[in-house]
């Protein structure tokens, strides 16, 4: 058996146990394999990072920072917008099949006793992210890497990853989502989110509502941590557009930081750099020293982001983001005014079932010219038909497709028709990824072809 072929078997294993929507508060299940397994997790430092919005983009900056200054890095996002050995990255590349298949073999014998416990108390097998968890921190453990920047999966206090003990815990800025698992009010979120804060460590938070920088500020206060908050001690100071992406003047909490190239779009990227930056000043930094602006360049320059705000076709001009909330969706639009230069959007847009579509449409709507509504590849997914009543429920014009190949051939056709006009395929991590896939089969950077 190939390599790859062990890999996507262990794939398909994850996938026979229950689903990522399937979550309850249960992390001692995931602490007892690991401490089966020698608790992995302990073998190197750990940036923790959690939010609503961001902390994907957030994550991938600071492991870009950190191997720019020569460290070994592990990264863990979620969830994978092609193929689930993007979750799992060691020094910046989507972690070896032979490498996944190993530790899949080495751990296979925990979750067997493991499953076999938690049956026999009536409760259910470990699932897709509890073992894709623990999956990480052994691969990370045998790479081996110096610092694994883990971002949660859901929440924070009982998400599985919190079985890692973060140096830094980074908080990404909180809006609603998942309220029905995570709580009614931000206060509430922020509770839980903060869980990641542990004894000691430093915390680095984004700028907050007054509710829950509170909450924030009073659990770093418990854990002995200390606290930076964009504003106060960093923040972004200046942003203006470049080719490719834009230039950022971040001041750190080390020192300050001019013409830092990212090669991203959107207002929100540059302050998320900047979340990112005090982040890595935090576990490597000197106090009030900065860090070598030269390296901290390199870091920026060749962070990548993929699925957030990414150019996949040109002629005409196509966008994909995964904004999949309300807030990602005003984040989205205020990038498609800031950073782009076109008087019509036609926005493709496919949401999963349990998501607030039609809160995310308030916010895209007054942006969108044209709507192609279609559903991801996910038996989640809401079906078309109902993201067309949602559109047309708030007045606007809207076309129903069976699928993403329809909607973008139809959106770029009607894009086509005029240079001032582009397309964004949003609504969903799901439709992100089948986005990047068709742009690549299709080659949509050639050019439309009529």
């Amino acid at each position: 058996m190939s390599a790859t072929d062990r890999a996507d078997a262990v794939y398909a294993e994850l996938l026979t146990r229950q689903g990522e929507q399937w979550v309850q508060p249960r992390v001692e299940r995931t602490r007892r394999v690991l401490e089966l397994l020698g608790d992995p997790q302990r073998n190197y430092r750990v940036v923790h990072v959690t939010g609503t919005n961001g902390k994907t983009s957030t994550a991938r900056m600071i492991e870009s920072l950190l191997r720019a200054h020569g460290l070994r890095t592990g990264l863990f996002t979620s969830p994978h917008l092609e193929r689930f050995t993007e979750r799992i990255m060691v020094d910046g590349e989507p972690i070896a099949d032979e490498a996944v298949a190993d530790a899949w073999e080495e751990i296979s014998p925990i979750v067997d006793l493991v499953d076999a416990e938690l049956q026999a108390v009536g409760d259910a097998p470990l699932t897709f992210f509890e073992l894709l968890t623990v999956l990480a921190f052994a691969a990370f453990s045998d790479a081996p890497v110096e610092v694994a920047v883990i971002e949660v999966g859901m929440g924070g206090s009982w998400d599985s990853t919190n079985t890692a003990d973060g140096d830094v815990a980074v908080i990404a800025p909180i809006g609603l989502d998942h309220a029905d698992r995570l709580g009614n009010t931000v206060a509430e979120i922020a509770a839980v989110k903060a869980g990641i804060i542990k004894p000691g460590a430093a915390v680095v938070s984004a700028a907050q509502e007054p509710a829950a920088a509170a909450v924030i500020a009073r659990a770093a206060e418990r854990a002995g941590a200390t606290l930076a908050v964009e504003g106060a001690q960093f923040g972004l100071d200046g942003q203006r557009l470049a080719v490719g992406g834009q230039m950022l003047d971040i001041r750190g909490i080390g020192g300050v930081y001019p013409e830092q190239y990212l090669p991203q779009y959107g207002a929100h990227q540059g302050r998320n750099a900047a979340l990112a930056l005090a982040a890595v000043e935090s576990l490597i930094g000197r106090p009030g020293e900065p860090l070598a602006a030269d390296v901290v360049t390199e870091g920026f320059a060749t962070a990548t982001s993929p699925g957030r705000l990414q150019l996949i076709g040109t002629n005409p001009t196509v966008l994909v983001d995964a904004a999949h909330n309300p807030h990602g969706a005003q984040a989205l639009v205020a990038a498609l005014g800031d950073s782009f230069d076109f008087d019509e959007w036609g926005v493709v847009f496919g949401v999963l079932g349990d998501k607030d579509a039609a809160g995310i449409l308030a916010e895209i709507l007054p942006a969108a010219a044209a709507v192609f509504a279609t559903a991801p590849s996910s038996e989640r997914a809401l079906d078309a038909d109902r993201v067309a009543d949602l559109v047309e429920e708030a007045g606007r014009p809207v076309t129903v497709h069976p699928d993403l190949a329809d909607a973008a051939d139809t959106a770029r056709a009607w894009a086509a028709e005029s240079e001032r006009r582009a397309v964004v395929i949003m609504g969903s991590v799901v439709l992100a990824g089948e986005a990047l896939a068709l742009a690549a089969a299709e080659d949509w950077k050639a050019g439309w072809n009529a």
